[in-house]
């Protein structure tokens, strides 16, 4: 929790800053606050054996990976012997306080139930972080006082805690919230700001977590934040400490002004007895003790490791990240497969490479040593940009990365590429340009020879077009022959109707029965040269009779009255002409739709 009100008396000093600002940043996380938050927050919806905590922490540590933050995760230790009442107050537990337990002199820190529920899913999240390559550091009480000894010594540029008390504990930056996705942002307080705009140092938000209550007093009761913003400023920064080491907290209880000048104040049995400070303070001391020095002195010096520990140490330094064993952790916890969550992390881990490799080449420019890019001692994680992209409104590059197993492509930041390595920028643009050239040199390709390589359907239907051309022109063909022929028929029949009172001779008959055999022999040419198409409806049938005459005298008239009447036997047969002179609809409609389909396939309009 913290101090009382803390959070709303800092609120003009809030400030809502862009994800970016974490960018190469060293951060120290309390680790309670955090599981605390992301379980709070899906508490309503889904239950603990879903881990959406632990899902909501490792979307927060890929994104702060990808900034290229050194993330260090801090647990809770021992509870202080001081914050004992609080605890089990805020546990609801039935076993009462004992004098020893509130007597920090005497009571000592009690060690946290490893077994709890709590407590197991602070170790799966020091496990995933160890899977990511984050330490985490065990403090020996207060995981906010651990991160705020860290800040305070400058071996990290800003904690995360949503405990206000970390400020008392000398934290200079504190970030409260983080929020993650498009616009992302944190919530960030700097001491400085705190100093300079509300004129409250580190002292006197220690005097005002004992006026308003926090985890080791509970302050001054009916006491508001307003009345205690102003009691403090009115003592001042450099004196507030030694006024309550002297005095206690009398000076808050001093009366602003009766309404009548002759009234005096009212004294509760508790006052007169004891004053304030025993109002406040254990009901133990005596009066020559005074019960806020051990808070004062928690607050200053709170039990931690200290800068130079081995533990600190350990923890600065650089962990590998462990691929298999982070897929191995998320199959267990939330059934990804391990495709998933390469997908999740990579791309973060190479935006991280890359973001280090920059970093590397700014500060040999800082100094004055600009190498090429193949000439820099680490070489550099991008092989090459593929194209230029837009994500979510920001100019970004898809590039494709060397030696990173399980990861080809992703999509980075622009200005991050221009920053590592702009030669790689250079040779994208030289590449569009080139090709610009080509395009504007390259002569207009035809459709026709743009069209794709003919397929082996597109041959048999190409063949089967052909076919059904080559069989309309040799039936057209066909026609036109037997039109001549019976052109030339009727030609010799008006000879011979002028002629019928003339005697034939032997050798006229000859020629009449030759002119017959033409006409035979060309009508079963046209038959045989036709083609009939099995698919279409057939023809309707019409009988036509036809007579070969016995007599040389009869002339050949094609005409059913005049056989008839010669009483010359018929001969019944199917008459084709009117297929002959005319191409079946439904052949041509199929014709026609075979050509646009070929057309189609082609790619002509």
């Amino acid at each position: 929790m913290g101090v009382k009100h803390l959070w709303d008396i800092l609120d003009s000093c809030k400030k809502t800053l862009p994800l970016e600002h974490l960018r190469d940043k060293r951060v120290c996380i309390d680790l309670s606050c955090w599981i605390v938050q992301l379980q709070n927050v899906n508490k309503s919806h889904c239950s603990i054996k879903d881990k959406v905590y632990l899902r909501g922490l490792f979307h927060r540590l890929r994104a702060l990976l990808a900034l290229n933050c050194t993330l260090v995760l801090v647990a809770d230790g021992a509870i202080p012997a001081i914050k004992l009442s609080t605890y089990r107050r805020r546990l609801n537990s039935e076993t009462k306080v004992s004098q020893d337990e509130t007597n920090s002199d005497k009571a000592s820190s009690l060690q946290r139930n490893m077994g709890s529920e709590f407590s197991g899913m602070i170790k799966e999240a020091n496990i995933l972080g160890m899977a990511l390559g984050i330490p985490c550091i065990i403090s020996l009480e207060e995981a906010e006082a651990q991160c705020a000894v860290l800040n305070s010594e400058s071996l990290c540029d800003g904690c995360f805690t949503s405990d206000s008390d970390i400020f008392l504990f000398g934290a200079r930056t504190v970030y409260r919230d983080i929020c993650l996705g498009e616009g992302g942002y944190v919530v960030c307080y700097e001491m400085n700001d705190i100093e300079t705009k509300l004129g409250f140092g580190r002292n006197s938000l220690i005097t005002l977590a004992l006026l308003l209550g926090s985890d080791y007093t509970p302050g001054v009761h009916k006491l508001g934040q307003e009345a205690a913003c102003q009691i403090v400023k009115s003592i001042g920064e450099s004196n507030v400490l030694q006024r309550v080491a002297s005095e206690g907290l009398s000076f808050a209880n001093k009366p602003k002004g009766l309404k009548k000048r002759n009234q005096a104040p009212r004294r509760t049995n508790k006052e007169n007895c004891s004053h304030t400070i025993n109002e406040n303070g254990p009901a133990h001391n005596l009066p020559n003790e005074n019960p806020y020095l051990t808070v004062i002195e928690a607050y200053l010096r709170p039990k931690c490791h200290s800068a130079d520990s081995s533990v600190v140490q350990r923890a600065l330094g650089v962990l590998p990240f462990d691929r298999l064993k982070l897929q191995n952790i998320c199959a267990r916890y939330f059934e990804w497969p391990p495709e998933k969550t390469d997908e999740y992390i990579l791309p973060k881990i190479a935006e991280r490479k890359l973001r280090q490799f920059a970093n590397l080449r700014s500060t040999s420019s800082a100094l004055g040593i600009k190498p090429p890019l193949d000439k820099m001692p680490v070489r550099c994680p991008l092989l090459d940009i593929i194209k230029h992209r837009k994500v979510l409104g920001r100019e970004s590059f898809e590039v494709s990365w060397e030696h990173i197993d399980g990861l080809k492509t992703s999509v980075v930041p622009a200005d991050l590429v221009e920053c590592a390595c702009p030669e790689k920028i250079v040779e994208l643009e030289e590449k569009r340009a080139l090709a610009k050239k080509q395009n504007i040199r390259k002569p207009r390709v035809k459709r026709s020879e743009k069209a794709a390589p003919i397929s082996e359907i597109d041959k048999k239907l190409q063949d089967l077009l052909l076919d059904i051309e080559n069989e309309h022109i040799a039936t057209q063909k066909a026609v036109l022959y037997r039109q001549s022929v019976t052109e030339k028929t009727v030609d010799v029949t008006e000879v011979r109707q002028s002629n019928q009172n003339i005697p034939l001779s032997t050798e006229s008959t000859s020629n009449v029965e030759r002119v017959d055999t033409v006409y035979i022999s060309s009508a079963l040419a046209v038959q045989q040269a036709e083609v009939i198409d099995l698919l279409s409806p057939s023809p309707p049938m019409r009988v036509r009779k036809i007579t070969k005459c016995q007599e040389a005298s009869v002339s050949y008239i094609p005409n059913v009255a005049k056989c008839q009447e010669a009483e010359v036997p018929c001969v019944e047969f199917i008459d084709l002409s009117d297929t002959e002179n005319d191409v079946s609809p439904t052949h041509a409609m199929k014709a026609r739709e075979l050509r646009v389909f070929l057309n189609s396939i082609r790619g002509h309009p």
